[in-house]
């Protein structure tokens, strides 16, 4: 095993997607010496590796898109634009969210390059093996990559894997799922091409074909019965299909390769069955299934607040909140039968600084889905729009240690971030 000689950071982020790059751009605006480590070859998150093609969180529920974030999250927006893509709020036909429609290929090139604008290192294909702590601090963690392992050290580390993979090395205690241990549901949304430009597709023509598919014993007939989230992308007409979910009994690798193989031979048989059963797809074809399924819930580490479904309803605003939630709670407990619970007040309810915090930990801060949250409150924080967000708080808060709420909210004002 080779080793090579260790390098010394302000903050080290653990997971490029929406969190982690909100965390390093938070860190790195904050005048921290930043390094963002990412297991795969390109940043992104599910956005990337899972082919969910849609910011949310970016707006609040409503008639008019309110924007719930800003900050990082609109860096990577404009930096969007920039490349082709529009950015602008879709409202989604099936459940009446705002989102912004997203192409993966320009999203990995835009936030590379949002990164390096901002003098971020980078290290892809690498992950973060083990941790080195004292009963207090994390003092080094440990990098697993293409040439072996080399020792990172921090004075701060933002865990923003998703899986609370830093936590987990770093020996925290976490629960998995819900209060009862419940996963939510994994998804696989897959992409369709082969279709004619200003071709409607029919609602009720797809419900048909997929019942139908049930009765004549299809071997993965799907449990979204009402036809699943569907929109055609911008540029490319592809239909963007959210139509396939499955339970999780556990985190195991056996299980979680069971659901790869599952998704995928779902995903060939779906579009045989358009093919042969729906009017206008009959040249369609399976563009991606993404490079992994979609998982919505894995390990929740202990964090020294966590924020409530009851925060959530009422739409709780606070001194100490670092950041903005404004996604309803959208809780997949039962395959594709997911349920949404309004955000109250005023639209949004704060994310506290102590949600970001590490219960055990002095320097481990969490951004993303690993924040601190009930089953109910993590349904909404869980997004990648509201992830920016968090994320950018807890990049802050790494940066900038000895700082009380008052003023790292300051300094996310100061960086155009909405608190």
């Amino acid at each position: 095993m080779s080793r090579k000689a260790e390098s010394e950071y302000d903050v080290v982020v653990a997971g490029g997607g929406a969190g982690g790059v909100g965390a390093a751009l938070g860190a790195a605006r904050a005048g921290a010496r930043t390094c963002l480590i990412e297991k795969y070859g390109f940043l992104g998150g599910a956005a990337t590796h899972s082919q969910v093609l849609a910011y949310c969180g970016f707006f609040q529920q409503g008639p008019d898109p309110i924007p719930a974030i800003a900050g990082a999250a609109y860096l990577v927006r404009d930096e969007l634009r920039r490349l082709g893509m529009d950015g602008q709020p879709f409202r989604s036909e099936t459940t009446g969210n705002w989102i912004i429609l997203l192409e993966p290929e320009g999203v990995k090139r835009a936030l590379d390059r949002v990164l390096a604008d901002h003098g971020v290192d980078v290290l892809l294909h690498t992950r973060v093996a083990a941790a080195s702590r004292t009963a207090h601090a994390i003092e080094s963690v440990v990098a697993a990559g293409m040439d072996g392992r080399s020792r990172i050290v921090a004075e701060a580390f933002v865990d923003a894997t998703g899986d609370a993979n830093l936590a987990l090395v770093a020996g925290l205690a976490h629960r998995v799922g819900d209060e009862t241990g419940h996963l939510q549901a994994a998804t696989a949304p897959i992409r369709i091409g082969g279709l004619a430009h200003d071709m409607t597709i029919d609602r009720a023509a797809l419900v048909a074909a997929l019942a139908r598919y049930a009765q004549e014993g299809g071997a993965y007939p799907s449990a979204r019965t009402d036809g699943g989230i569907y929109t055609r992308l911008p540029g490319s007409g592809d239909m963007w299909w959210m139509i396939i979910d499955l339970p999780l009994g556990d985190l195991s690798s056996r299980t979680i390769s069971e659901a790869e193989r599952t998704m995928r031979a779902a995903a060939h048989d779906y579009v045989a069955l358009l093919r042969r059963e729906v009017a206008g797809f009959e040249a369609c074809h399976l563009v991606q299934t993404g490079p992994q399924i979609g998982i919505r819930e894995s390990r929740h580490p202990e964090a020294r607040y966590e924020m409530t479904g009851e925060d959530l309803r009422t739409g709780r605003q606070r001194a100490d909140g670092v950041a903005r939630a404004a996604w309803p709670a959208e809780l997949h407990g039962e395959a594709g039968k997911p349920v949404y619970i309004p955000v109250g007040g005023d639209g949004y309810a704060h994310i506290p600084l102590d949600a970001l915090r590490a219960r055990g930990l002095d320097n481990l801060y969490y951004a993303g889905r690993v924040i601190g949250a009930d089953a109910t409150a993590y349904g909404s924080v869980r997004v990648m729009g509201t992830g920016f967000a968090s994320g950018e708080a807890a990049g802050v808060a790494a940066a900038r240690r000895d700082a009380d709420a008052s003023a790292i909210r300051d300094t996310i004002r100061e960086i155009g971030g909405l608190v």
